[in-house]
C-alpha cells in the first residue's frame, strides 16, 4: 500500500471518529484531487505527519524549539519516501529529533489534524497529529533540526507552546 493510499484510509477512519470532520475532508479533498499531496515537492500543500512525545507518569512532555520557526512545538516533518504508512512517518520524526529510543504510539491513530500556512512556493502543511509515549527513563539528544529540546510539565505547555500545542495536549491527554 502507498503512502497516499495509507493516509486515505487513516482519515476516513478519523474522520468517523475523530472531532474535526470538516477539516478532515478538507485533507480528504486535497489528496483526492492531488496523487502527490502526501509529498514536499506538492507545492498546492502537503501531509506532514508529527507526533508530541509524551511521558504520562511525569506529566510532562518533549518539545523541540523549532531552528528555522524559533517556536517550540512537537516532533514531526514532511513524509520521506521510504513512508509507507502516516503513524510510522510520525513515529520517525519523533525518534530523529528527540533521540530517545523505543517511543510507541497512542493507540487509536491520529489525535488531531492541524492545517497552517506555509512560506512559498508551497501554501498549506496539512498535518496529521499523533502522539507517542516515552518509555520509563527517556533521554532526549537534541537533533541537527533543533535549537533546543526540553521537558515541560502540562501546565508550562501554554506559556511557552503556540494553541495547536496546546490543543493537542488537551487532545492526548483526553485520550489517555
Amino acid at each position: 500500500m502507498s503512502l497516499h493510499d495509507d493516509a486515505v484510509l487513516v482519515l476516513k477512519e478519523y474522520k468517523e471518529h475523530g472531532d474535526q470532520p470538516e477539516l478532515c475532508q478538507v485533507y480528504l479533498d486535497h489528496l483526492a484531487a492531488h496523487p502527490d499531496g502526501v509529498w514536499k515537492a506538492c507545492h498546492a500543500g502537503h501531509i506532514t505527519a508529527s507526533a508530541l512525545v509524551i511521558d504520562p507518569e511525569h506529566e510532562r512532555v518533549l518539545l523541540t524549539l523549532h531552528r528555522k520557526l524559533r517556536m517550540w512545538l512537537q516532533m514531526g516533518g514532511h513524509c520521506e519516501p521510504g513512508d509507507t504508512a502516516l503513524e510510522a512517518a510520525a513515529l520517525r520524526e519523533a525518534t530523529e529529533e528527540s533521540g530517545i529510543a523505543g517511543l510507541a504510539p497512542l493507540p487509536g491513530g491520529p489525535v488531531r489534524l492541524d492545517r497552517h500556512t506555509i512560506p512559498p512556493p508551497c501554501h498549506w502543511h496539512l498535518d496529521v497529529q499523533y502522539a507517542v509515549l516515552a518509555p520509563p527513563g527517556a533521554v532526549q539528544k537534541i537533533s541537527d533540526e533543533s535549537l533546543d529540546l526540553r521537558w515541560f510539565a502540562y501546565d508550562e505547555v501554554a506559556d511557552v507552546a503556540d494553541e495547536s500545542v496546546v490543543r493537542l495536549l488537551e487532545a492526548t491527554r483526553a485520550r489517555l
